[in-house]
């Protein structure tokens, strides 16, 4: 059996949150130069609910975590915490929009 890769990792915190009863949607976009562009998400979107949390390396932001519903926001902030270091080896979208296919 093989370790599951950052991506792999990245997708199952999304799909944890949403599991959630108080989250409808969760997603992760990554800092791309001056742009968020979105990576792996699930759920139904409810932008008007929507919270955000910054994920940060070193003091950096690399990417943000969102959540739609009632999230609690301690802990995304902890869910985005864990994720850091897999956000700097996940996804790189390369300023392509990323595709869920492979899931």
């Amino acid at each position: 059996m093989s370790t599951p890769d950052a991506d792999d990792l990245l997708r199952r915190a999304i799909a944890d949150l949403v599991a959630r009863e108080d989250t409808a949607w969760a997603g992760i976009y990554f800092v791309e130069g001056e742009e968020l562009v979105l990576g792996p998400h699930a759920g139904t979107p409810d932008p008007a609910r929507r919270v955000a949390v910054p994920v940060e390396w070193r003091g950096d932001r690399i990417a943000e975590l969102a959540a739609d519903g009632a999230p609690d926001r301690a802990l995304l902030e902890s869910v985005a915490a864990e994720i850091a270091d897999l956000c700097l080896v996940g996804w790189d979208t390369g300023g392509e929009p990323w595709d869920p296919s492979f899931e």
